[in-house]
Parts: C-alpha cells; structure tokens; sequence
C-alpha cells in the first residue's frame, strides 16, 4: 500500500498496516447485497474488517454467516423495509431514522476507528454520508441499484444524488450501466470502478451438459420479489411446456414483506395447469449443486438489473442462460454464443427461447460451454482483492488532501 501523508490522522492508514474498514449495511434480511459481503468476509480480506448494522431481531440472520475474525456491532435503530415509501408523515419518519443512525454510526467506537467506510446498501450509503459529513473519514459507496427513480424512489434518488454521491470518495459500481447513472453526481476526484458483486462463482469448474440429453428442468435464482420475474417465467414455461415431462424451479428466499408472492405463484401455476411441475424451493445454501441439475437458467426481471447475480452464478456454472436484453446481465451475455437475451418483459419472446433451446440440445451444450468460458469472471477472492484495491487508492487520494 503507498505510503500516506497524515498516517495518525482519521481517515488514513499507514503503509505498514492493513486500512480499517467499517462495512455498513441496513438489514439482516438475505438480500444480493448482504449475500455479497457475507461472500466477501468469507474470502480472507486483506484489511482490517468491522461489520456494523442497526440492532437486528431475535432469530438467525444472514450475517450469522460471517467469520468469527470479523467483528459485528450495532448501533442506532432499527431501519424497516420499505420505510421510505408512503405519504408526508411516512416520509418525515424515515429522514428521522436516518439522521439517528447517523448520529449512532458517527459516535461509534467503530466509525472513530475506522480508516474507511463502506456503505453497502443505499440506505446504510444515506446514513453513512450524513456521519461522514465534515469528518475526515473516507467513504466508499457501494452502487449495487441503478441510480435512477424506478429503482430506487422518488425520495431515495434524491437523497442518492443530492447527498450520498457527491459526499463519495470512492464508488465500487456492479456493472458499467450502473456507474454511467452515477457519474453526473460525482466529484472529478472520486474514485470511480465497476467491480461485479461477490457472487460464490467457482470459475473453471462447470459441469458439461450433454448434447444428446433431453431437458429437464428451467431455473430461476433469485429471490421472489415482484419486480424479478417469477410470474413471467412461470407464464412462458406455461405456454412452452405445459403437460410436458420438464420441471421449473424457483430457488430463492422471499425478504422484504414479499412473502405472499409464493401463495401467488403457486395459485396461479395451478391456474395455467402446470402446477405439478413447478419446484418453489426457498432460500438455497448449495448454489452449485442446485445449478447442475438445471440444463437452463433464467433471468426474467422486469425492470433493468442493475448487475444480475444470478447471471454470473448461471454462466460460471456452464447453464444455456436466457436473459432480458438490457442493463447489467446484457454485459455479460453476447446473444447467441454464451447464452440468449430476449426483450425485456416480452412473455412470448421468452417463451420462445425456451422452445428454442427445448428443441436444438446442441444449442443448448454449445452455449453452456461458451457461457463457462465467459472473459472477466471472478471468483469471490479475486472480487475481494479488486476491493482492496478501490480501497487504496481512496486513502490515498485522502491523503495527498488531508
């Protein structure tokens, strides 16, 4: 690491010692975000990690997960989903919350301590910008949603925009389209790179599908949300293979209030007919193992992903991937030779992809070997290194400023 000027100062760590990272986030719910750094602490950083979040209910948790070696605190309240949306009061209640958890994080032992925080959500990268505030505190944002009103609200893009970015030392962005949403908001001297999520990749290590062999089972991971395209799917593995011997399966927890789209899925699965071949799995631990019993793999959402990790795990796992055309997965997939990308929110078209890729086997091993073989994916020690590497030009750069 390059030696820093003001090494005892708050904000910049010495050369000879590791930075010391304050990761921030909302909530214990086991989102793609949380996933992610679980993912990331697992990996054996190469810094001095601190993970703190608001007090957390009784119970398991994602962060349950996280090694030993990494110290968990609370501080603040409570910060419940969704708190942001509703009218005036609502409002009013959730800018409370968030100036005392700022309050919270800016008086920790913790944040006194740290060299760097890492705000990994947008609500933690909202109270993280206001602690940071006329500190001498470095702040990394993690840019894991598109940077635009759909995806994060009225009220959270504007805070995004009008606070937390231009506060920003560093960003670590999930694709390229989601740091070209943010760069008009950020400083010339932010540090600015697209580092795709930890995602449990095991990169070299795909099981090749049979050319010869009939499909079997359609999959979607991801977890059930309206906006991820569960009843797309469902309604276009209707119209391709209804009463046929193929299963669909939907692996993924349901966080965030939105436990009554499984009740939805199953009724209307039984509606279109073809609930005896429909799998709803839950939440998975063995990623792997699950992807190697699907010959296909599908990502349906119905609004731009901003990354898609799902895609990542599919093509590192050596699955005929089917994805919407836009925002991160279409990074990641060039159409027809690592996988196929359809109009986004388009059923028949999707339903016709996976006739296709029914129909023509070979297809279907041609882009499960290509899509193994994709250039720039990383397993979660290389991600975490990538890291590390953001992390130090940040202190740098605060450094030659302080």
């Amino acid at each position: 690491m390059s030696a820093i000027r003001g090494a005892h100062s708050r904000g910049a760590a010495p050369g000879d010692r590791r930075p010391r990272v304050l990761h921030l986030d909302h909530t214990s719910a086991a989102g793609g975000a949380e996933l992610a750094l679980v993912r990331m602490l697992q990996a054996g950083p190469e810094w001095s990690a601190v993970l703190q979040t608001p007090p957390l209910g009784p119970g398991p948790t994602v962060w349950d997960a996280v090694p030993d070696r990494v110290p968990r605190r609370a501080a603040g309240i409570p910060q419940p989903a969704g708190a942001s949306s509703g009218g005036r009061l609502a409002s009013l209640a959730f800018g409370a919350r968030l100036v005392v958890q700022a309050l919270a994080v800016r008086t920790s032992a913790a944040f006194r301590g740290a060299d760097l925080v890492d705000a990994n959500t947008a609500r933690a990268a909202a109270y993280a910008a206001l602690a940071a505030r006329a500190s001498r505190i470095a702040l990394v944002v993690h840019l894991r949603d598109l940077v635009d009103p759909e995806a994060l609200g009225g009220a959270g893009h504007a805070i995004m925009t009008r606070l937390v970015l231009p506060r920003a030392d560093g960003v670590i962005a999930n694709s390229r389209a989601t740091l070209e949403l943010a760069r008009p908001y950020l400083r010339d001297d932010a540090v600015a790179e697209v580092v795709p999520s930890a995602s449990g990749l095991v990169v070299g290590a795909a099981l090749p599908l049979d050319p010869d062999a009939p499909l079997r089972t359609v999959g979607m991971l991801a977890r059930i949300d309206p906006w991820k395209g569960q009843a797309q799917l469902l309604e276009a593995f209707a119209r391709a293979f209804r009463g046929r011997d193929i299963r669909l399966q939907f692996a993924g927890g349901a966080p965030f209030g939105h436990e009554g789209e499984l009740a939805a899925l199953r009724a209307r699965a039984t509606e279109l007919g073809v609930g005896p071949q429909v799998d709803v799995l839950g939440h998975v631990d063995d990623v792997d193992r699950l992807l190697d019993e699907w010959e296909v793999a599908v990502q349906a959402s119905v609004r731009p992903e901003p990354l898609g990790q799902n895609v990542l795990q599919y093509l590192a796992a050596g699955r005929a991937v089917v994805a919407a055309d836009e925002g991160g997965p279409a990074e990641w997939i060039d159409d027809g030779v690592n996988g196929l990308l359809v109009p986004p929110r388009d059923v028949d078209a999707l339903a016709a992809a996976l006739t296709r890729l029914d129909q023509d086997p070979a297809l279907r091993a041609r882009l499960a070997a290509a899509a193994a073989e994709t250039p720039g994916l990383l397993d979660d020690a290389d991600v975490t290194r990538a890291h590390l590497e953001v992390y130090r030009r940040v202190l740098a750069a605060r450094g030659a400023t302080d």
